[in-house]
């Protein structure tokens, strides 16, 4: 069993800015296994054992919320038996994982729709938010089935609808109202934009991830695919993150 670090900030640390949240794009791993000669399948799990490495780091660093784009509205297109093989991965990563998060504080959550996940999918995902949802460290946000267009749409119609039920006016509705419609909402409001994006694999693009929250994030991208990527490298992209000079549209 792996033990977090302290929160304690080394040395070498002090002078670090942690963004409270972090969001990644977990790409490549279709293509880790590919140069391995390996069934796409052995990436993504793979990539599940470097979420744990990135998590550990991640809690030790003292970042709030690490919000990782499992699985998108798009990713059904894939083929069956990898999408399967996809759908099985939060049952084994409650059975071999959930446990030592639980054991170090960290809570799990989820973003996304729950209409079309198998049910051992979904009952996996649920039994981790109940079995952590006390915990006060580390949220560890897996948006599944997401989709950044989406979740805006929904946004506008149950806007709509309380608007047409006079629950809410149309002057009420200003960035701050939307933000409470949309699927970050579970987080308090201080958390939920990421300070920081990271995208894996040397794809220079957000794919529909977060596009309302990642309005005034930082971007960071590397070459590395995401089952190479480790608490080293989350290391590397927060100490890039430390550098800029965030300006939010001003001076």
């Amino acid at each position: 069993m792996f033990k977090f670090k302290s929160n304690r900030k080394e040395e070498a640390e002090a002078s670090l800015a942690i963004p409270k949240h972090v969001g990644i794009i977990m790409d490549g791993n279709g293509r880790w296994a590919r140069k391995r000669m390996q069934p796409r399948v052995m990436g993504h799990k793979a990539g599940m054992e470097a979420l744990q490495k990135v998590a550990k780091e991640a809690s030790g660093m003292g970042i709030k919320v690490l919000t990782v784009y499992a699985f998108s509205t798009e990713n059904w297109s894939r083929p069956e038996k990898e999408v399967k093989f996809i759908m099985s991965l939060p049952v084994i990563f409650y059975e071999n994982y959930v446990p030592e998060l639980h054991a170090n504080n960290v809570k799990i959550q989820m973003i996304g729709n729950h209409n079309r996940l198998p049910q051992s999918t979904l009952e996996a995902l649920q039994r981790a938010e109940e079995k952590t949802r006390h915990n006060t460290g580390l949220i560890l946000n897996f948006a599944l089935d997401y989709g950044g267009r989406l979740e805006i749409t929904d946004a506008v119609r149950m806007i709509a609808q309380e608007v047409l039920e006079a629950k809410v006016e149309l002057a009420d509705i200003d960035e701050h109202l939307i933000e409470d419609y949309l699927l970050t909402r579970n987080l308090s409001v201080e958390l939920r934009n990421p300070d920081l994006i990271i995208r894996t694999s040397g794809e220079l693009r957000l794919s529909n991830f977060l596009p309302w929250q990642s309005a005034y994030s930082e971007l960071y991208f590397t070459d590395e695919l995401w089952p190479d990527f480790d608490g080293q490298s989350l290391r590397k992209a927060v100490e890039a993150y430390s550098k800029r000079q965030r300006r939010f549209g001003g001076v």
